[in-house]
């Protein structure tokens, strides 16, 4: 089997907001396991998980680590398609401006036919 051919298109849906559960730190963990193993690794945050990459988050209140920062260090994993649905940011009032770091942001339709072209999604 060659090398390419093991490589998989993984793409990670986060859903869910920062912090009250363990989603987005647990996907976290995958996803920077999954780019350990030389796969295509791509991650899409919609829904509340938006809010996974705002900037300013504070956790001191809720005596949570703030894992954000954690984000801006997926380059050196090599995880760089980071994707944002437009509707999930609209419906939130937010926009790209205030977001850590540099992401694609793609229509609902164009984020489903992205998906579609993955050998495995997983979402949290």
């Amino acid at each position: 089997m060659s090398e390419e051919s093991s490589i998989k298109k993984f793409m990670f849906v986060n859903r869910k907001p920062p912090y009250g559960t363990v989603y987005a730190l647990e996907a976290l963990e995958v996803v920077l396991i999954t780019a350990a193993f030389d796969q295509d690794v791509s991650l899409v945050f919609l829904d509340d998980g938006v809010y996974q990459l705002r900037k300013g988050q504070q956790t001191k209140g809720i005596e949570t680590k703030n894992f954000s920062p954690t984000y801006r260090a997926l380059d050196g994993y090599d995880i760089e398609k980071l994707y944002v649905e437009k509707e999930s940011l609209e419906a939130r009032g937010l926009t790209e401006d205030d977001l850590l770091v540099d992401v694609m942001v793609l229509d609902r339709a164009a984020l489903g036919a992205l998906m579609d072209q993955q050998d495995v999604v997983l979402s949290f």
